[in-house]
């Protein structure tokens, strides 16, 4: 059975388990989750995938809120981007399964096997961006869960439309109760007060669940988000899975607050419900 070697473990996040753990309760104290967020039918969500020491105080309030509403999922999809070149445009990893410090994830061969996608291991060999978002997903969601991890290096909107309706309906025709994460950080080495106005600026269309308005923004601004396309294929999927489709900001922060540099990289988590 092949197993995917880690490539982002004892850099992006600890070795251990047990320092993974502490820095996701330290995360916890003292900060203010609004747990109402969940209350809905939660279909997924955007976390950052920086290393742990600037962003799992963004990421862990989501899978907190994920956690502790969870109804239980077949199979959590993680949409990632490709910071490395390698591979398809669209890639599904071949491994059989995906190794944490928390324990090991099976890939959903079935699921995968119904999409139709490229499948291999390249795009994924050298990616940090799934990789980090899998520990949180291990650790706060108490139950046994299968992993389909799509590396995404073609960020057109009408790629990202189309990926979700292959989703949607391979998710319908097998029944499964499924959980889409899209990985991502936000504006990139800007000074706080303009990363956060190019932030506004793409989170607007972002809550009006626009994609092609989104992506134009993006664009327009040349906005540094590196997960925008996966963060489409969440919004097309949302508005397909729900009938009253919602996407709302759990937490925002940036590198600056751990590192005092004046040019900070920007994180944002946010929810998408069915409201």
């Amino acid at each position: 059975m092949s197993r995917r070697k880690n490539f982002a473990q004892g850099s992006f996040y600890p070795e251990s388990a047990r320092r993974i753990e502490e820095i996701f309760q330290e995360s916890l104290k003292d900060r203010e989750i609004d747990y109402t967020l969940g209350e809905r039918r939660i279909i997924g969500g955007v976390a950052p995938h920086a290393g742990y020491i600037y962003c799992a105080r963004i990421g862990v309030p989501l899978f907190e809120i994920i956690g502790r509403n969870e109804e239980g999922y077949d199979t959590v999809v993680l949409l990632n981007p490709n910071h490395t070149g390698y591979g398809h445009g669209v890639e599904i990893d071949k491994n059989e399964f995906w190794k944490t410090p928390f324990g090991e994830v099976e890939i959903d061969a079935q699921l995968r096997d119904e999409m139709s996608i490229e499948v291999g291991e390249l795009s994924q060999k050298f990616e940090h961006s799934a990789e980090v978002i899998l520990p949180y997903l291990k650790y706060f969601i108490k139950s046994e869960f299968k992993l389909l991890p799509i590396c995404i290096m073609d960020h057109r909107y009408s790629t990202a439309r189309a990926l979700a309706k292959k989703l949607y309906e391979a998710g319908a025709e097998s029944g499964k109760r499924i959980l889409v994460i899209a990985s991502s950080d936000f504006t990139h080495f800007k000074t706080r007060e303009v990363g956060r106005e190019l932030d506004n600026y793409a989170l607007e269309a972002i809550e009006d669940l626009d994609s092609e308005e989104f992506s134009k923004r993006v664009r327009e601004r040349d906005i540094s988000i590196c997960g925008f396309g996966p963060i489409m294929v969440l919004m097309e999927y949302l508005k397909l899975a729900a009938k009253n489709p919602r996407m709302r900001v759990v937490a925002r922060g940036d590198s600056g607050e751990i590192n005092n540099e004046d040019q900070v990289v920007d994180y944002v988590s946010l929810i998408a419900v069915d409201a």
